[in-house]
């Protein structure tokens, strides 16, 4: 009797519009490496993936350049769901650097059955109606080392605003805001780049939208500092915002464009 082959599983996902820049996730890359560096070399398998990179590999590529500032060892996985954009990337391909077609299922390849110690979703989930996002976060957590960390967000085409949500295995611990801050008019020109769990809900009533409106209060009260340059006026913001909200880093992040506050202060309501 001939033997039959399963056909292969469906990628779990839909495709992203593919659009990608060199250095486009920097912000998100030098805020992991200084967060979740400690954790990655502590992994028995430091490897990270780059979760719907895109047209082009160059966020994969620099994705395991900056990590391996951090942890020599460590190795980025690039999965795309587009069959194409994974056969484009392969001749990029080197030692700690691969690329897999997949989707949210995460696969690593191989049949290994290795958990990624770092998942990252960039731009990923913006297609996404709202009420599709915790299971995603979940399926994504879900496959996550002990320890590992999924980072979900947005950013603009060449990376001068980002916000993004960290997770871990037992689900969301903060959002971080971050800017190339002489691009910045108000903290809230930021809201159009909320990751797609929070951006529906900056309306009244909503603590995404009383924190961006004490955001904005904070930055107007700091604008003599402009005199000094908008770092530091950015740090005093972040130092007023303080009193107020639980900011989870203080005036060493403050001083590259960031602030990240616990999501339990922003979570959606109901």
């Amino acid at each position: 009797m001939a033997s039959r082959t399963a056909p292969a599983r469906r990628p779990i996902g839909t495709a992203t519009r593919g659009t990608t820049n060199p250095n486009r996730l920097r912000r998100m890359d030098r805020w992991i490496a200084h967060t979740h560096g400690p954790a990655l070399r502590r992994s028995a398998d430091p490897v990270a993936v780059d979760l719907g990179y895109g047209a082009a590999p160059w966020t994969a590529v620099e994705l395991l350049a900056r990590l391996r500032t951090v942890c020599p060892a460590a190795e980025v996985v690039g999965v795309e769901i587009d069959p194409a954009r994974v056969a484009a990337a392969k001749p990029y391909e080197r030692d700690g650097l691969s690329f897999a077609h997949g989707g949210f299922e995460v696969p690593l390849g191989g049949g290994t059955g290795r958990a990624p110690a770092l998942i990252r979703a960039a731009n990923v989930l913006r297609q996404y109606d709202e009420d599709e996002v915790a299971a995603v976060w979940s399926r994504l957590c879900a496959r996550l080392a002990p320890g590992g960390l999924l980072v979900e967000g947005t950013c603009d085409e060449i990376g001068r605003r980002h916000v993004w949500v960290a997770l871990g295995p037992e689900g969301p611990r903060t959002v971080t805001f971050a800017a190339r801050l002489g691009s910045l008019d108000t903290p809230s020109d930021l809201a159009e780049r909320l990751p797609k769990a929070l951006i529906h809900r900056n309306v009244p009533g909503e603590p995404v939208h009383a924190f961006l409106r004490d955001f904005d209060r904070a930055w107007a009260a700091a604008a003599p500092y402009s005199a000094l340059s908008a770092r530091q006026r950015w740090i005093r913001t972040a130092a007023s915002l303080g009193t107020d909200w639980p900011l989870t880093d203080d005036a060493r992040r403050w001083r590259q464009g960031e602030l990240t506050v616990r999501w339990d202060a922003l979570a959606p309501r109901g």
